[in-house]
């Protein structure tokens, strides 16, 4: 069938994108799902960090690639078992094969299938269902999220009660998963705690939010921008200072929880500093591949300091994702208030500039129906 969608030609083009143009609208040829996919109409995409990454070249990825991993939709044709045309569905950007000692150990944001895949832009089942006047086009992250319709591997879904707007089901996908999972798998922040959180993102953002579901006691947001510091306020933070302020002028001693979701090395590193003797730091920022990170060992040992990578927040997407929804439903987890705005398609590259410049949250890729 044919599609209309976003696509990556070339990396790392010189800023503003608006004005090199890396990404091109066009039309697209999609295959017809093969056994165990689906195909979905998307309804919204949010744009991501990781879809910038690409664009920037800080991820390299081969192209051209259909970009977008953040999404929801509505089955359309189903070859999957348990899932059914009409289902209303959140994608997640690892496909998860159900087989390898990663799934078999409940950690299916580490497959080792859905790692391949995506490093080679392809389907968990291997290749590509795009392509464009003959040539294949590369899938993002299994997902391929900004165009009108997706062909996806069933493990890459979750279904979502109906009742649930499509535009705010769109952020349990990555926003949500990634920065409420850190908190409540990797860090399992407990009532009483402090938590800091470094960058307001949707990642970030959603950590806070987690952090005050969590019961926190204190949660301090960390950013240049003041708009989202005012937020952070709203959704949950207790304190909100710039990069510039000094975390120990709220606490003294460091907090127990230091979350980091900016992608850098040296903010990473003044997350480490900033917690307290037996705190963790967990990091979920994606830093460009030549970063090295510098602390001190002996900190980590003396202190009983622990670090700590969390990748799709250490979620079992299937069992978190119902559970967040749960804590939407009762107001603890707000995440509409990630939403930046909407946007149609045709502005994909001043949304990539928009958010290079760090002054949104979460832009939305809305779809026209019919």
């Amino acid at each position: 069938m044919k599609i209309t969608g976003a696509v990556l030609n070339r990396i790392a083009d010189a800023p503003p994108f608006q004005s090199s143009q890396p990404i091109e609208v066009t039309e697209l040829d999609l295959a017809d799902p093969q056994s165990g996919e689906l195909l979905v109409k998307m309804s919204a995409a949010g744009v991501c960090h990781s879809d910038l990454s690409v664009v920037n070249g800080s991820r390299v990825r081969p192209v051209p690639m259909l970009l977008g991993h953040e999404c929801s939709g509505v089955v359309v044709e189903s070859r999957a078992e348990h899932i059914a045309a009409g289902d209303h569905v959140v994608l997640t950007f690892v496909p998860r094969c159900g087989r390898c000692p990663a799934c078999l150990a409940d950690r299916p944001a580490l497959c080792s299938a859905g790692a391949r895949a995506n490093g080679a832009g392809e389907m968990l089942a291997g290749g590509s269902r795009l392509s464009r006047k003959g040539e294949p086009i590369r899938h993002h992250l299994g997902v391929s999220a900004f165009a009108d319709y997706a062909v996806v591997d069933q493990g890459s879904v979750v279904v979502v009660p109906k009742d649930v707007p499509l535009d705010v089901a769109v952020l349990f996908g990555c926003a949500v998963l990634t920065g409420a999972g850190a908190i409540f798998n990797t860090a399992a922040v407990r009532e009483g705690q402090s938590v800091a959180v470094w960058g307001l993102g949707g990642v970030g953002m959603s950590a806070v939010m987690a952090s005050a579901a969590a019961q926190a006691d204190v949660i301090i947001a960390i950013d240049p921008d003041a708009h989202k510091r005012a937020i952070a306020l709203e959704v949950g933070a207790t304190h909100a200072i710039s990069p510039q302020e000094s975390l120990r002028d709220v606490l003294p001693h460091g907090v127990d929880v230091a979350l980091e979701a900016v992608g850098s090395a040296a903010v990473l590193a003044e997350a480490v500093a900033a917690t307290a003797p037996g705190g963790m730091t967990v990091t979920v920022g994606l830093p460009a591949p030549n970063d090295q990170l510098t602390i001190s060992p002996l900190a980590l040992v003396a202190e009983s300091r622990t670090l700590a990578g969390s990748y799709l927040g250490a979620a079992n997407p299937e069992r978190d994702i119902p559970a967040m929804i749960d804590l939407w439903r009762s107001g603890r987890l707000p995440v509409e208030r990630l939403r930046s705005g909407s946007i149609p398609l045709s502005q994909i590259n001043q949304a990539m500039d928009d958010l290079a410049a760090g002054h949104v949250i979460r832009q939305i890729i809305t779809f026209d129906e019919g």
